[in-house]
């Protein structure tokens, strides 16, 4: 099969990134102390404000988004921590929270579910918490999260919601200071079509405020330092320049197209893939379905089941034959269950040959052929 230079590879993340992107990575280095860095951070914060649709500073970590996840978390007032669990990523997230020696409380939801806010409710009346950690879209499963009233109901109690949006921001509408978001975070390599290695985070200024006044806070993820520094157009240390260099080739790129064309992209691929689904299960009469419901479901990415004679892998191995990257199932789900990751700079055409290579795949691992 001959395919483009861009346009076959479809992980839930890393995601694809244009080659004139990784040629920025090629400038020169430059002290990350002096003008020149300053003005290349600014250009890059104030692009990163219309992704986050917020007028405050957007953090820059040279880390995965685990990183600010840690920091988040330690900024946090004393106090137990409720975790909504429904997926691997929002588990790490309560491992995070009982890692930094707080007390965690969990509410689960079965895989390709969410968290009900009735649940949420009772528990937040149950106790005094001082956050509530949840994960927008869940990648493992391809859930999605209704961030907007889970935060609302949170400030209800008086309590700060700490959210993952790593395979949300950039796909999905949100809207961190139209929703009072106090805490917001998300990773370079998903839906912002960059290579791995930097964190954005965006605080709201109450939040911060009570950050002040912890002692916890460490050293490398204070949130409190990366608002200080960043007020100076700096970082608290050494960047990762190169990524900034490729995030400053990305946000021209972003700009053009518009926050609310890309999430309207975003969502014209996921519905494809939603359809591709149910017209495989029609077409071969095999019971192939997504995890997540339908009032549920990532613009991201896609977790597709498969019948219980079926193994996941193979279908995944069979694309890659086909020159194509698609996901495995992630932990529990990986036999019965492959992602499509359908975010950052692909399209409907690039995702139609994926989809193309993925029903040829699935049509001969059925014949015993792959």
């Amino acid at each position: 099969m001959t395919t483009s230079a861009f346009g076959t590879f479809f992980l839930p993340g890393p995601t694809e990134v244009h080659a004139d992107v990784l040629a920025g990575m090629l400038r020169p280095m430059i002290p990350h102390r002096g003008a020149a860095f300053e003005a290349l951070f600014a250009r890059c914060v104030d692009g990163l404000k219309p992704v986050f649709r917020t007028t405050r500073p957007v953090y820059v970590s040279s880390s995965s988004a685990t990183g600010l996840m840690e920091g988040a978390v330690r900024a946090t007032p004393p106090g137990a921590i409720l975790a909504l669990v429904n997926g691997a990523f929002s588990e790490r997230f309560a491992r995070i929270a009982a890692a930094c020696d707080r007390e965690t409380d969990v509410l689960h939801a079965e895989p390709g579910a969410t968290v009900a806010l009735d649940e949420v409710r009772a528990r937040l009346a149950s106790r005094p918490f001082a956050a509530v950690t949840v994960v927008h879209s869940e990648s493992s499963t391809g859930a999605l999260t209704n961030v907007r009233a889970l935060t609302a109901l949170a400030h209800e109690f008086g309590v700060p919601c700490l959210v993952d949006s790593v395979t949300g921001i950039g796909a999905s509408p949100v809207e961190t200071d139209a929703w009072q978001l106090d805490f917001v975070l998300t990773g370079s390599q998903k839906a912002l079509a960059l290579p791995p290695g930097l964190a954005f985070g965006v605080a709201s200024e109450r939040f911060i405020t009570g950050a002040k006044a912890g002692r916890s806070r460490g050293v490398y993820f204070d949130l409190v330092e990366f608002e200080s520094y960043g007020s100076k157009h700096q970082t608290p240390n050494t960047p990762a320049l190169p990524l900034l260099y490729a995030l400053d080739a990305q946000l021209p790129r972003i700009a053009a197209e518009g926050v609310e064309g890309r999430w309207a992209r975003h969502a014209a691929m996921a519905d494809t893939t939603h359809a591709w689904v149910a017209s495989l299960a029609l077409r071969t009469g095999r019971r192939f379905g997504i995890l997540a419901a339908p009032s549920e479901r990532s613009h991201t990415v896609t977790a597709v089941t498969v019948p219980g004679d079926v193994d996941a892998n193979a279908i995944v191995q069979a694309v890659a034959r086909r020159g194509y990257v698609i996901g495995n199932g992630y932990g529990a789900l990986k036999a019965r269950t492959f992602r499509i990751g359908h975010m950052g700079d692909h399209t409907l055409a690039t995702l139609g040959g994926c989809l193309a290579a993925c029903s040829d795949a699935i049509d001969a691992v059925l014949a015993g052929r792959s």
